[in-house]
């Protein structure tokens, strides 16, 4: 039984750590950049593209399958790097929960 509120315990704490860390990943941003930073893109925490730069020396109609290559990797780029830092947040967070064997949480 004592287990059991202790168990409780966790969980509540964690739903407040969890509300918070919500609130720290939206305000996140991350940026990724291709072709040596001549493409770069900007992400926020909700994964939402909030800007992209394009070198003018890339802007070539007979090269536009180039740039938008460029543009999805720098997307690309972003996304991971935002991805690891909520993953970090995540982490450090859960870190020294004293869950049962087995038993994760599902993020």
């Amino acid at each position: 039984m004592k287990d059991l509120m202790n168990m409780m315990k966790q969980a509540k704490a964690m739903q407040e750590k969890m509300a918070g860390l919500q609130e720290e990943m939206a305000e996140l941003t991350a940026s990724g950049q291709s072709g040596g930073g001549l493409v770069t893109v900007t992400l926020s925490g909700k994964g939402e593209m909030t800007s992209l730069s394009i070198d003018p020396s890339l802007i070539k109609s007979d090269e536009a399958d180039i740039l938008e290559d460029l543009v999805v990797a720098a997307h690309n780029d972003a996304k991971g790097k935002l991805e690891l830092a909520m993953q970090e947040k995540t982490q450090a967070l859960t870190a020294g929960l004293n869950l049962p064997a087995g038993m994760k949480f599902p993020f």
